[in-house]
């Protein structure tokens, strides 16, 4: 049980270790702002809600603006490992999703 509880410690202090150090999170930024904006990605940004687009574009806007100022936000504003939550990356497996299905639909008949 102990070897247990040190590796789910270990696993979970390495994450936010290596999310720190990532760097974006210092730019107010959460880890589906960073996808690359294929047309899966635009799809998926499409079925979203306004005010969660809204939400994204300021973060990334803001990201650029203090990049140019070659600043980061103050240490309380950064994005925390706890607050992250995945708001795009569920909409982009079911695009893939239902791309793949359609492909394979075309294909068959």
């Amino acid at each position: 049980m102990a070897l247990r509880t040190t590796r789910v410690l270990y696993n979970n202090s390495l994450k936010k270790w290596c999310y720190n150090l990532s760097g974006f999170n210092k730019y107010g930024l959460v880890r589906d702002d960073l996808l690359y904006e294929n047309e899966d990605v635009k799809e998926a940004l499409r079925r979203l809600p306004d005010h969660v687009v809204d939400e994204r574009n300021f973060r990334l806007i803001r990201a650029i603006q203090l990049s140019l100022q070659k600043t980061i936000l103050p240490k309380e504003e950064w994005t925390k490992f706890e607050e992250d939550k995945l708001y795009l990356t569920p909409i982009v497996k079911q695009v893939k999703k239902e791309r793949a299905e359609r492909e394979n639909w075309e294909k068959e008949y």
